[in-house]
């Protein structure tokens, strides 16, 4: 499953992020989102893109571009 096929109010932990470039893969580690750390998908604006989730105690917003090279498993 991906990041993006979340539903609002779900939650998910990172499985994978190794289909992300090495700079953006880093850029996101540093902002908290680690593989098996958990994720909330807060909400999508609206029209769609881009959503916003939390980890950590951080809210980030992300394109759905990006959400769809995470993979991550509902828990």
């Amino acid at each position: 499953m991906e990041l993006c096929d979340l539903a609002p109010g779900q939650r998910a932990r990172i499985l994978n992020m190794n289909r992300l470039s090495h700079q953006v893969r880093r850029k996101l580690m540093v902002m908290g989102l680690l593989p098996n750390s958990e994720v909330l998908f807060l909400r999508t604006a609206p029209l769609g893109d881009p959503m916003q989730i939390q980890c950590q105690g951080i809210c980030l917003s992300m394109q759905k571009g990006l959400a769809q090279l995470i993979e991550v498993e509902p828990v």
